[in-house]
């Protein structure tokens, strides 16, 4: 977690999220993901090794639910092999329904990344808009 916040730091506003008196990310919610019903975290292995993680959340209303990536991280040196796509597929086909997928607006390789991503997992059948101030692409996973 650490690793990937101190990659996401580029991306977000001066003090936001920053490192706390102790040089340290605080991810308050990462316990929350062992804890709480519709929080799923997912280690991301490659060759038996740790290449990353992946965070689910199932948002609930009345009405509805909603699954969106709360955090999706791949290790520097696992990147550009096609891991970050095949576990984001692997990810949607497990949880059926309708998602939302968010990213940060600075964040233009998260953009292309998930673009592309949902875009070939349902054939272009995806809408674009704003989810909490923040770019988004939502659709529905069968």
């Amino acid at each position: 977690m650490e690793l990937y916040q101190y990659d996401m730091s580029e991306f977000e506003d001066n003090g936001e999220d920053d490192v706390n008196e102790y040089g340290l990310f605080d991810y308050m919610y990462l316990d929350h993901y062992w804890t709480e019903e519709g929080r799923y975290p997912f280690f991301i292995m490659q060759s038996g090794k740790l290449a990353g993680f992946v965070l689910v959340r199932e948002i609930a209303d009345s009405k509805s639910s909603i699954f969106s990536i709360a955090e999706f991280f791949i290790l520097r040196k696992y990147r550009g092999q096609g891991i970050g796509k095949k576990i984001a597929h692997k990810t949607f086909a497990m949880f059926k329904g309708n998602w939302s997928v968010s990213w940060l607006e600075k964040n233009l390789v998260a953009k292309l990344f998930w673009t592309k991503t949902i875009s070939e997992y349902t054939n272009g059948n995806c809408i674009e808009s704003l989810q909490i101030d923040k770019p988004s692409l939502e659709f529905i996973s069968y």
